[in-house]
């Protein structure tokens, strides 16, 4: 288990669990998911976050394990959110019509769910989209002074997402992932780069281990408003702590008012 350093005041302790899943075992991988669940509250986390589909293995083609919020899942995750006091952000396959959503889910320490978030940019190279059907909204909730925000995956790519996010206040985005291995430089750059174009904490959670799909290298990492890394994790499974303020987004924001120089209607303009 890996910390990065003693807690500051006023900062929020949030945990993310770089986790193998059990392939197509969702009881296992929930069984197993409970133990980083307890360590995390026990070295005094606010949230943990899990990779994407950790409950299942992310797979842009399975029909297997589609569940509502009111199915095992998410019942599992409500109630380790009560029994260890600790929010929990938790993604898996939702059941919608015509299609499936690819969703995050973000558990508040009472076990009510604060926050839903649907995947908006489906992973056309796997030909995702013909699985499931993308989301249209933003996923935002609070923890304490913390407002918070969720992206998945393939979202990364997309600095539009992140710039909603930071133009509704957001200081942290969570992004649960399955990033292969062999794209795992451009996973750095584009969590590094998020951060530092709005000038907020990214909380990249990545899975490890090699299933049907794909091989996980993990390097899971969060990045502070000025794109700096400042905790990281290696290849295997192991949670990574990261201390998150807020005080130091609203510093960054005034001291480099980036924002202020942005030319939203010219850029539209440019586009028509």
């Amino acid at each position: 288990m890996i910390g990065n350093g003693i807690r500051c005041p006023d900062t929020v302790r949030v945990c993310s669990a770089q986790f193998t899943s059990s392939w197509e075992d969702p009881e296992k991988s929930l069984d197993r998911a409970e133990i980083f669940v307890k360590h995390a509250a026990d070295c005094g986390a606010e949230m943990i976050c899990f990779p994407e589909q950790f409950a299942t293995g992310w797979d842009p083609a399975s029909r297997k394990n589609i569940q509502s919020p009111e199915e095992s899942i998410v019942i599992a995750l409500r109630g380790y959110a009560q029994d260890h006091r600790i929010a929990i952000l938790g993604s898996f396959r939702e059941r919608s019509a015509p299609l499936p959503k690819n969703t995050a889910l973000a558990i508040g320490s009472d076990g009510r769910i604060l926050a839903s978030y649907a995947k908006i940019h489906l992973f056309s190279p796997s030909h995702e989209e013909n699985m499931f059907i993308p989301g249209s909204g933003l996923g935002i909730f609070s923890l304490g002074s913390l407002t918070c925000g969720i992206a998945v995956c393939y979202d990364l790519r997309f600095p539009a997402l992140f710039r909603a996010y930071a133009h509704k206040g957001v200081h942290a985005v969570f992004v649960p992932s399955a990033w292969p291995r062999s794209r795992i430089r451009i996973w750095e750059l584009f969590v590094t780069a998020r951060a530092a174009e709005n000038q907020m904490y990214v909380i990249g959670v990545n899975t490890t281990g090699k299933t049907p799909v794909d091989t996980y290298s993990g390097a899971s990492i969060t990045a502070d408003p000025n794109g700096m890394i400042v905790s990281r994790a290696n290849d295997a499974e192991q949670l990574l702590f990261s201390e998150i303020d807020p005080g130091e987004v609203k510093r960054v924001r005034e001291s480099f008012p980036v924002e202020r120089d942005c030319r939203d209607s010219l850029y539209q303009a440019l586009l028509r």
